[in-house]
C-alpha cells in the first residue's frame, strides 16, 4: 500500500532515516499505520455530535455490488482497511436489507484495537445498529442472540408491537427514530449520539446511504474504488432521493494497493 495523497513534505531540519518506512513507499502497512490514517476528526464527539462515515467499495463502472453481494469487488487490502474502520467505530450503522444479504454476524473484538479503545472509552468492538421501519429481521441469527455488545435496532415509534417485542426478547436494544412507521435519517446520528456513540461508521447498503446523504448527515465518505468492470444493472452506492444541488465533498487522503485505490472525502 502506498499514499498517494496527502504526501508529506520532506523535512528540511532532519533527513528521513533509510530505515524509516515511507508512507508513499509501497509496502505492507501495519494496523497501527492504518488506524492513524483513517482516525475520526477531533469533531466527533465534541459537544456530543456524532461524525458519521460511509465505507463503501464500487466497480470501475459504478456498481456497488455482483450478484447482490460487496464482496465480490472486495480484495485483501480493502478488508483490512473495511476491520479497521470498524475497529474505530462506536457503532456500525447499516440497513435490514444488508443485514439479509450480506449475513450480518456480530463485531468481534480485535487485539490490535483494544488500547485504543479503551484510551478512548470505547467497548471491546462496535455495536451494530441496524435501521427497519418494519423490523422484518431473523432474531434468532448470532447477531442478535451471540453480540459482544447488544445489538441496537433504529425504528420508527408506530414499529409493529410484535416485531419489537420479538426484538427486545432476543436481545436487542430498540431505539425510536422517527414518527410513524418511517426511520428519519436525520434523526439516527443524534439518537445514537444520546446513547454516547458518536464515532459512527455506515456500512450501507445504497439505499440507506442514499437517505443519509439526502438528510445531510453525511459527513465522509471512505470509498474503495475496485479495479473491475462488472456489468449488469447492479445500484451504485447512493441509491434514493435527489438532492437539489449536489452536495460538495474535498478529498482528505488516497491510498493505493494493487489497482485499488481507497478515498477518504469530507463534507465540506
Amino acid at each position: 500500500m502506498r499514499r498517494l495523497f496527502p504526501v508529506p513534505l520532506p523535512s528540511s531540519s532532519a533527513p528521513a532515516s533509510p530505515s524509516s518506512p515511507s508512507v508513499s513507499e509501497d509496502r505492507t502497512w501495519e494496523l497501527e499505520e492504518l488506524a492513524e490514517a483513517y482516525a475520526y476528526p477531533e469533531a466527533a464527539g465534541s459537544g456530543g455530535r456524532a461524525w458519521l462515515r460511509a465505507n463503501m467499495v464500487s466497480s470501475l463502472d459504478g456498481a456497488a455490488h455482483h450478484d447482490g453481494r460487496s464482496q465480490p469487488l472486495s480484495s485483501a487490502a480493502d478488508m483490512r482497511v473495511f476491520g479497521t474502520l470498524r475497529g474505530l467505530a462506536d457503532a456500525v450503522v447499516v440497513g435490514a436489507e444488508t443485514v439479509r444479504q450480506e449475513g450480518y454476524r456480530p463485531a468481534r473484538a480485535r487485539e490490535a484495537f483494544a488500547a485504543r479503545r479503551a484510551a478512548l472509552g470505547q467497548g471491546p468492538a462496535p455495536v451494530i445498529a441496524i435501521v427497519s421501519a418494519g423490523l422484518d429481521l431473523d432474531f434468532t441469527l448470532p447477531l442478535f442472540r451471540e453480540p459482544l455488545v447488544p445489538t441496537i435496532v433504529l425504528t420508527g415509534a408506530d414499529a409493529p408491537a410484535d416485531r419489537v417485542a420479538a426484538a427486545r426478547a432476543a436481545g436487542a436494544e430498540v431505539l425510536v427514530a422517527g414518527e410513524g412507521r418511517r426511520v428519519d435519517p436525520a434523526r439516527v446520528p443524534e439518537v445514537l449520539a444520546a446513547r454516547g456513540l458518536t464515532r459512527l461508521l455506515t456500512e450501507g447498503g445504497p439505499r440507506l446511504l442514499g437517505q443519509f446523504a439526502a438528510a445531510g448527515v453525511l459527513d465522509e465518505l471512505c470509498l474503495t474504488l475496485a479495479p473491475l468492470v462488472a456489468g449488469g444493472t447492479a445500484d451504485r452506492i447512493v441509491s434514493g432521493p435527489g438532492m437539489p444541488v449536489p452536495e460538495r465533498f474535498v478529498l482528505a487522503s488516497l491510498l493505493e494497493e494493487g489497482g485499488f485505490l481507497f478515498s477518504r472525502y469530507h463534507r465540506i
